[in-house]
């Protein structure tokens, strides 16, 4: 059976998302439809995957209400949520004498993130969290507020930075040496991680990174990445091959049957392989259960970025992440 896939651009808007969902729907008769990029559209286009009766299955939207108070039955995800970062960063920092500043987008990845992250912080303490627009260019005035929060703290003080776009990261240039303050954050893009590079010792929870996973597909990902584009995978790249793979072995399963309750019924508690290695979808919120990994950067001068070297292996059955959704 021949795929036939259709691209459309929410141009990271949810109102544009949302239209061009419902087109795709109703006027392409698509099967399944994967994307989007940005939680806030994603949000967005939920409630149309339910009015068309259709699967959506996102990637790489974050945002832990897709699969928790937003959900449907319609909805899968093979991106991981905020819980499963959130979760991943606490076994990195997560520490005892640790005092925490938070540093997030003012949307719901960003919130989300931080809900996650509080819920997931058991023995370091949080004292502060600074919520800023997406798109922030001048981050001086909320470091400032974290500075000033943290500074006089007992411990090791560390902000801890939830964030997509943009580069916060210039929170470096207001000397955090000078009050004993140390960054955090999880893994990224790879155009974002060189920013990562003036960090070397930094730790931090990551999705994916191509130098990470050992297995056959993420082997056969960066090699044919390396011939086609002389560059490595990125973490969106990762996701992008497991949401197709999950949509072909779902498709096996019911003969290639496209309708959606065969196919809901077929993905429900499927294992299915990817770069990450294993990923399950967990019957209960179609949330896709997967190893996450403890990093440390690495100033390496043979790439342009900081390079997250794993620590260990965190497996997806000691994540422990809750189902929020209230099916």
């Amino acid at each position: 059976k021949q795929l036939v896939v259709i691209e459309k651009d929410d141009q990271g808007k949810p109102d544009v998302g949302k239209t061009a969902l419902a087109a795709a729907y109703g006027d392409d008769k698509v099967d399944i439809a994967v994307g989007p990029t940005a939680s806030p559209v994603a949000l967005a286009m939920l409630p149309v995957a339910e009015e068309y009766k259709k699967i959506l299955l996102v990637e790489p939207a974050v945002a832990d209400s897709i699969t928790g108070d937003k959900w449907n039955k319609y909805i899968f995800r093979t991106g991981r949520n905020s819980s499963q970062d959130a979760a991943a960063n606490a076994a990195a920092l997560d520490r005892e004498g640790n005092v925490v500043a938070i540093l997030a987008n003012d949307n719901a990845f960003g919130r989300d993130g931080v809900k996650a992250a509080k819920e997931f912080t058991k023995k370091a303490k949080i004292v502060h969290e600074e919520y800023l627009p997406v798109g922030t260019t001048d981050f001086t005035a909320g470091l400032q507020r974290i500075i000033d929060k943290l500074k006089d703290q007992p411990g090791k003080k560390v902000v801890w930075i939830i964030w997509a776009g943009g580069n916060p990261f210039k929170i470096a240039d207001m000397d955090l040496k000078r009050y004993g303050i140390e960054i955090a954050t999880g893994g990224n893009i790879l155009p974002a991680m060189v920013a990562y590079k003036q960090f070397p010792g930094m730790e931090g929870g990551a999705y994916y990174y191509f130098g990470i996973p050992k297995n056959k597909v993420n082997e056969w990902l960066v090699a044919r990445h390396y011939s086609q584009f002389k560059a490595p995978p990125d973490f969106f790249t990762a996701g992008g091959m497991a949401a197709g793979i999950a949509v072909v072995e779902a498709l096996k399963k019911t003969g290639a049957d496209t309708n959606t309750n065969k196919l809901i019924a077929a993905m429900e508690g499927m294992s299915f392989e990817t770069p990450k290695g294993k990923m399950t979808f967990r019957k209960e919120d179609h949330q896709a259960m997967q190893d996450m990994y403890h990093f440390r950067i690495k100033n390496d001068p043979a790439f342009a970025w900081g390079v997250p070297e794993l620590v260990r292996v965190i497996p997806a059955a000691e994540l422990n992440i809750p189902i929020r959704n209230k099916r």
